[in-house]
């Protein structure tokens, strides 16, 4: 069965929504009565089979069977919607979907005071751009910056909700001339003066495809407007969303981020010319930091995303560390077992990219075989895209050349002893195979986010030797040795050291597999994220309005128990939200006893 919704154009961007099939759906009362209404917002992630962070967002959703869940995802892709969605649990309430990928001329024509009202912010939004540094958030030029973009941003969104979609507005001359006279005027960077016609044109594109969260029909009463609170899975076009529904409704924001998206761009932004590089890294900068801004709570998924976050402009109070959760059920076997595998074997497990360095650990290699002759290395992965596949044909040549085919004897066939295979094969049927079938565990990357094949081989009680990239010290936490990236002596030195000494291997395996358990399951995860959508829902704000007798809105006439399904919710009264949540609907009420405010102290 087909589980994707049909499409309908509406007056903006096309989106399409879909109530879940019957064998998904339960009423509130059958799965217990729900906390919470969220709004998961994605972009290129879930409930896409094919999308990032699917498996960390469908765990969360499962766990929090007490909450309901409205999805709003953004696709990157035709094929990632061709390719459908994952089987959803029922406490997905909708599924409210948009594609990022493409935006058709939505038609709509401005009049000169709407034309007006979009040069005005589409100028100031182009100004904010080119005026001041990028991701610094200190000082009253950087707070006057941000504020400019903030009123642009939203003056745009105001205008696309009052008059209809952006698309045409963002990709017509108007646009381009106003990002021009912004490149042009007196204080402009110089990188954004060089901007030529060329330049200015791709910019305007970039601007049209990121700003495209704006033209949606989500921002109504029966759309994000009826949520308790919105969670981006992650910044940037995810979070566009999240900040218009606060906005517009007051919906507070959670914004997570396991890969901060500010450094994404940086990394990825390589090819473009300087004038390009320039004023996009000023848009998503400036993006970053009005998220932060108004989020009510940031949780990074390590001390690393945590540093870029405060940098471009995050309040420490409202950081909070949630590491991903990671499914420690399949390593359990090998965790608990007291075999070691081969204690003459090192493992290498992830993705063969250049990223990974798998250069620098074949030379450490070639060192290792000089002090210990028995050594193998058994290197197990997929190369991701073209890049990868030449990274990998690369590797295998050097290690022809390094390491000729070995025989023991004159009539023995000689091999060689490092080996590159793939998950599913005889020798290494699964993940967990892999890790089990040697000593130690070797990580050796120059950039790494959260090291997921590190987590993964302290789930199996493994001894490590990784590199001091990205999360790596944070994750290992004194359970395995660190060495300085691109430096293969120090890499075989440390692989040295556990290989003659079994009993410090245990040991380090053993306290691995203790704090991974801690701190990296999707238990300790599940709970996080419970604690702190009670939170922010606690501290915000009751839209709701509430009279007395006299006619004047009554404080605290909700109480915070009216959450939580029981007898005792027959006391409360009836509010009304405008925006709220799906079940306070009706006008405002007079406050009835014991509510209703009375005159004399009370005794």
């Amino acid at each position: 069965m087909d589980n994707r919704p049909s499409r309908h154009r509406l007056v903006r961007i096309r989106s399409s929504r879909c109530e879940p099939p019957d064998q998904w759906r339960l009423s509130r009362r059958e799965i217990g009565g729900a906390l919470v209404r969220i709004g998961l917002l994605t972009e290129g992630g879930y409930p896409y089979v094919s999308g990032d962070a699917r498996l960390w967002c469908d765990r969360l959703v499962r766990g929090l069977g007490q909450h309901e869940f409205d999805i709003y995802a953004l696709s990157r892709s035709e094929r990632q919607e061709d390719d459908g969605w994952v089987q959803l649990p029922p406490q997905v309430g909708r599924v409210i979907t948009a594609p990022l990928w493409t935006a058709p001329d939505d038609g709509v024509v401005y009049g000169r005071r709407a034309r007006r009202r979009f040069a005005e912010s589409y100028g100031e939004l182009a100004a904010a751009l080119c005026e001041g540094g990028v991701g610094d958030a200190s000082g009253e030029s950087s707070a006057a910056e941000a504020d400019r973009f903030a009123s642009a941003l939203y003056g745009l969104a105001e205008l696309a909700r009052d008059e209809g979609g952006l698309v045409g507005a963002l990709r017509s001359e108007i646009a381009v001339r106003a990002l021009e006279r912004a490149c042009r005027a007196p204080g402009a960077r110089q990188t954004a003066r060089e901007a030529r016609v060329p330049e200015l044109l791709a910019v305007a594109a970039h601007l049209e495809r990121a700003l495209r969260p704006l033209s949606l029909d989500w921002y109504e009463d029966d759309g994000l407007g009826a949520v308790d609170l919105c969670h981006a899975a992650s910044g940037g076009p995810a979070a566009l969303p999240g900040l218009l529904a606060h906005h517009f409704c007051g919906v507070p924001l959670l914004v997570t981020e396991y890969g901060v998206r500010l450094r994404t761009h940086y990394l990825a932004d390589t090819e473009s010319a300087p004038a390009v590089r320039a004023l996009l890294a000023a848009f998503h900068g400036r993006l970053a930091t009005e998220t932060y801004r108004r989020a009510a709570v940031v949780t990074p998924g390590n001390t690393h995303a945590r540093r870029w976050q405060e940098r471009c402009g995050a309040d420490r109070e409202k950081l909070r560390t949630v590491y991903p959760g990671m499914d420690a059920a399949r390593f359990a076997e090998v965790g608990e077992s007291a075999e070691c595998g081969d204690p003459d074997r090192l493992v290498w497990v992830g993705r063969i990219e250049p990223a990974k360095d798998l250069i620098s650990l074949l030379h450490a290699f070639a060192e290792i075989r000089k002090e210990e002759p028995k050594t193998r290395l058994r290197i197990v992965g997929a190369p991701t895209g073209p890049e990868g596949a030449a990274y990998l044909g690369h590797c295998k040549a050097l290690a022809a050349q390094l390491f000729p085919d070995e025989a023991e004897g004159l009539h023995a066939v000689g091999d060689n002893p490092v080996s590159f295979e793939g998950i599913g094969g005889p020798e290494v049927p699964t993940l967990a195979d892999a890790y089990a079938s040697g000593a130690v565990t070797v990580l050796s990357s120059v950039v790494e986010g959260f090291p997921i094949s590190l987590v993964e081989a302290m789930f199996c009680g493994r001894a490590t030797v990784s590199t001091d990239v990205g999360a790596v010290v944070e994750v290992i936490g004194g359970t395995g040795l660190v060495v300085p990236p691109r430096n293969p002596k120090a890499l075989a030195e440390a692989c040295v050291t556990l290989l003659r000494d079994p009993e410090r291997r245990e040991r380090l395996g053993a306290a691995a597999r203790a704090r991974a358990l801690e701190l990296f399951t999707v238990e300790q995860n599940i709970t996080a994220f419970h604690g702190i959508y009670l939170e922010i829902v606690s501290h915000t704000p009751v839209r709701r309005v509430v009279l007395d007798n006299t006619g004047e809105p009554l404080p605290f006439a909700a109480p915070a128990e009216a959450h939580v399904p029981g007898h005792w919710t027959e006391l409360s009264t009836r509010v009304v939200a405008r925006g709220g949540p799906g079940w306070a609907t009706g006008p405002p009420v007079r406050a009835t006893p014991p509510f209703a405010a009375t005159d004399g102290a009370s005794g």
